[in-house]
């Protein structure tokens, strides 16, 4: 054992960008031990070490240290220390050891306990009604869908994969590679500026917003005048009268927005901004403050054309499998399988079913390891690996001719920060030996369908870890149903042209040149899951969908206040853009 002096370890961690909070050099003088500072190296999530985060390296098991800061931050803002120390032992108690690899030989050796899983045997009474298994499209959300795209997206060098048997295709245009390093604040400010300068393009053509200046022109005025500008809120508060004043800055400076709550149209409109997103605005300035008139959004074209291919072809979207949890819908999933198979159904369905040609699985493969308190309990397979191997035991039960493409989610074994990377083959060796699967990161964007006659659809895919945010802090959204309209969330994410506006609402990986959470590129289909609630909608040319779950409520979001609907499968005909739901439950 090496004895490490306070000093040295404090010089030592900050090297490797961990904080040291003074509490653990009294208590943990004796034992800065090697064994200590090895596991501190393998956190890469880990960026304070005190005195409960330390015991905590000393138990065999996989931390989630975003949450664990979360609670801790939650409960500091609180000033309840008794909550936080009953969700730190929450946390020790529902932490299960992960294996640092798997082998194919371990796989086979453990099949048993897969068989249990996957054992389920049809139901031999089951009939599927057609006015059961198919549900006609939302008309909750009706937008008008106007002429053709007049804009053009740069993208980056994709990558075709292509069964020679088959006439599908699949192109990854955009998939994400981190490489981790140590970060310093002028990262954080490349990646605002990055995200600033891109939205600041799109509003410069908008023409509602004429005669943009910069902050610091504006505030050189000395008469009373009508201004436009473009920048990132920075505060959002609430005067004594009850008015909104607003924080904007942009490169030059920054300034205060107030709007009147007499303006109740606008009013509403500002209730739903969030901090850190890119908006541009019309007002009044007089005074070293600007009265808004009106705001301006990135948002999507009116003009975006509402794509439909040349064949009758079907795409449906999955999300949420959780498979290893012991709520896993074994019986729904397998009437799932059943049908890809043309087993099941009437003689329409079965016929729809051949023409499925693409299967989106947005995330949350497993249900992982460590994810949320008491999880353990709720566990059926408490091995990653052994969950991931039942999972593409699922998969390879779909038929050879229908192309899988798989991002990962928040319960997945890989870095929570986003973009999430491609699965690790270490604990999920199964997925990379399936031919007809395409694994991508989350978020990603992927192209189906091309031809030499067909631009094909472009798929905007991201599981949606965002979503929580968005659903507690925008009015909008909560008041008319929250996590029962994912349709509401993705077209606020679509009009701000960002998938986590709120840099708090998700997790960054700060490594890129430019932000990789912009949506850039206009999507014919942007995919989502997450709530465990499928949701469809059309938004000017663009189709949103939410996948559903195949998990039953679990104790963590029964606490929640969620009300998942699972076992549904929205299914799009390529050739008219029709959206149905199948029901396997």
């Amino acid at each position: 054992m090496t004895q490490k002096k306070p000093k040295e370890f404090i010089e030592e961690m900050f090297e490797k960008g961990i904080l040291i909070n003074e509490e653990i050099l009294s208590k943990r003088s004796h034992s800065l031990d090697d064994n200590i500072i090895q596991k501190i190296e393998l956190e890469e999530d880990l960026l304070v070490l005190n005195e409960d985060y330390a015991h905590l390296l000393t138990q065999s098991s996989l931390v989630d240290w975003y949450e664990i800061d979360k609670s801790r931050v939650d409960a500091e803002k609180d000033r309840d220390d008794d909550l936080y120390q009953a969700q730190l032992k929450e946390f020790s108690v529902s932490q299960c050891t992960i294996q640092s690899s798997v082998s194919k030989q371990n796989i086979v050796s453990s099949s048993t306990l897969i068989d249990q899983t996957l054992s389920v045997q049809p139901d031999k009474n089951i009939t599927f009604q057609s006015e059961n298994i198919f549900l006609p499209e939302s008309d909750e959300l009706s937008f008008p869908e106007i002429g053709s795209d007049d804009q053009q997206n740069t993208t980056l060098q994709s990558t075709t994969l292509q069964n020679n048997l088959y006439p599908t295709t699949v192109t990854i245009v955009v998939s994400y590679q981190n490489n981790p390093r140590k970060y310093y604040i002028e990262d954080f400010t490349n990646f605002f500026l990055s995200r600033y300068r891109f939205l600041e393009s799109i509003l410069r053509n908008r023409k509602e917003l004429n005669g943009i200046l910069p902050i610091k022109r504006i505030l050189q005025k000395t008469e009373k005048e009508k201004v436009s500008l473009i920048g990132i809120v920075k505060e959002i508060g609430e005067t004594k009268n009850g008015n909104i004043i607003i924080t904007l800055e942009d490169p030059s400076g920054e300034i205060k927005i107030l709007v009147s709550k007499n303006k109740n149209e606008l009013y509403l409109t500002a209730k739903d901004l969030v901090v850190d997103e890119v908006v541009g605005m019309v007002g009044v300035f007089y005074d070293k403050i600007i009265f808004v008139d009106s705001f301006v959004w990135p948002d999507i074209p009116q003009s975006h054309e509402l794509k439909k291919g040349p064949e009758e072809e079907y795409v449906i979207f999955l999300s949420d499998i959780h498979v290893g949890s012991k709520l896993f819908l074994k019986k729904e999933f397998h009437k799932l399988l059943q049908w890809l198979q043309g087993k099941m159904g009437n003689e329409e369905q079965q016929q729809i079913a051949q023409k499925v040609k693409y299967i989106f699985i947005a995330g949350d493969l497993v249900d992982g390891v460590g994810i949320y308190p008491s999880q353990q309990e709720e566990l059926e397979i408490d091995d990653i690996s052994l969950q991931y191997a039942a999972f593409t035991e699922l998969i390879k039960q779909i038929p050879s001719d229908k192309k899988i493409i798989i991002c990962p989610g928040n319960h997945d074994v890989v870095h929570l920060a986003e973009p999430q990377p491609v699965f690790y083959q270490e604990f999920a060796p199964g997925l990379f030996d399936l031919p007809q699967v395409t694994l991508v990161t989350n978020p990603a964007l992927v192209n189906i369908g091309k031809t030499v006659d067909f631009a094909g659809f472009d798929v905007l895919m991201y599981h949606g870890f965002s979503f929580d945010y968005y659903v507690a802090n925008v009015e909008s959204i909560r008041s008319q149903g929250g996590y029962h309209r994912s349709d509401l969330i993705m077209k606020f994410l679509l009009k701000r042209r960002h998938l986590a506006p709120s840099f708090k609402s998700t997790p960054y990986y700060p490594s890129h040149a430019e932000d990789p959470l912009l949506i850039k590129t206009i999507p014919d289909f942007f995919i989502t899951g997450h709530i465990h609630y499928s949701k469809q909608a059309n938004y000017r040319g663009v189709t949103m969908i939410s996948g559903s779950c195949w998990q039953g409520k679990t104790t963590f979001q029964e606490k929640l206040g969620h009300q998942p609907e699972p076992a549904r499968v929205p299914i799009v005909n390529l050739k008219t853009r029709q959206i149905k739901v199948l029901r396997f439950g």
